[in-house]
């Protein structure tokens, strides 16, 4: 296919920027990308690599080139990255974004590049790795991107960004700002704040040494470390973008969890057993729409 760009910038080359750069190289081969990243050791360790056809720490006039700009910096990040790109953009260039908060991401766009043309975007992948050596082009295949432009966003650019997504292998999705808010606090935020919870709880617990934490992690345990592993800074700036939708969730998941502890202390088997039941069934959901891997251990392979 006809590549929607000429010349893209990513801004952060972190797991997500990175792995933006390998799945253009290897679908669109015939994108220029200029990396941006403002710590100097990223951009020479990008370079190593060979990520992009130039690395740059700060922004200058070439950025002029680029006819969309995608910020893969942390969405606390956004206001101050926007602000510096200001000067240096074309009018015509599509700004973009990956961060994991929409409405307050839209919000910070709008203020810091007023008359830009802005398309926010969410691809649902990612590892707990972070870094340019943890991308892979793969990594957005037969995932969702969502994109949350506002409702008279320029219809042209939509599409644009749209088929950029959908040439790295991405199911493209169009939702409101809000709502994608919502959805996410409940299938991605609250899962890695439960996460980070227990992983905490149990290096706090008197009595139980770490040593025995980390020699005897059953398989659960060890897949919270998984996600509780994720990059810190990222994850702060997340739940206090979508401080609202969080709390929310929040609230919801602290009245389930009573729920489940009285069932437990007045011993309830049927109302354990039928929320157990219920959940496997989200679970085959799951993987019969291609998002998980259906083989035994999570796909791991045992050597």
């Amino acid at each position: 296919m006809s590549a929607p760009f000429d010349t893209i910038a990513i801004v952060g080359l972190g797991l997500i920027g990175s792995s933006i750069a390998r799945a253009v190289r290897q679908s669109l081969p015939n994108t220029r990308i200029l990396g941006y990243d403002r710590n100097v050791n990223v951009c020479a360790r990008a370079e190593a690599i060979g990520l992009c056809d130039a690395y740059l720490p700060a922004f200058g006039a070439e950025l002029a080139e680029a006819q969309m700009v995608i910020l893969c910096v942390p969405v606390g990040a956004m206001t101050a990255a926007a602000a510096a790109m200001a000067p240096h953009l074309s009018a015509h260039a599509i700004i973009s974004d990956v961060g994991s908060c929409k409405a307050s991401v839209l919000t910070a766009l709008r203020g810091a590049l007023p008359n830009a043309i802005i398309v926010p975007a969410h691809p649902v992948a990612g590892t707990e790795n972070s870094g340019p050596e943890a991308g892979f082009a793969s990594l957005f295949k037969g995932r969702w991107c969502i994109l949350t432009p506002d409702a008279d966003a320029d219809a042209e650019a939509c599409e644009r960004v749209a088929a950029f997504w959908q040439a790295l292998g991405a199911n493209v999705e169009r939702m409101d700002a809000a709502h994608h808010d919502l959805v996410l606090a409940v299938t991605s935020h609250l899962p890695h704040l439960i996460a980070y919870t227990i992983v905490g709880t149990a290096s706090d617990l008197e009595g139980v040494t770490q040593s025995e934490v980390i020699k005897y992690s059953a398989g659960g345990f060890r897949d919270f470390t998984r996600i509780a592993a994720s990059d810190p800074v990222m994850w702060r700036d997340v739940f206090l973008s979508n401080k609202d939708a969080v709390l929310e969730m929040l609230q919801r998941f602290s009245e389930d969890l009573s729920a489940l502890q009285r069932a437990i202390r007045w011993d309830k088997g049927d109302e354990l057993e039928e929320l157990f039941t219920r959940t496997r069934t989200i679970r085959r959901s799951i993987i019969e729409q291609g998002q998980d891997d259906a083989k035994p251990d999570f796909g791991r392979e045992h050597k």
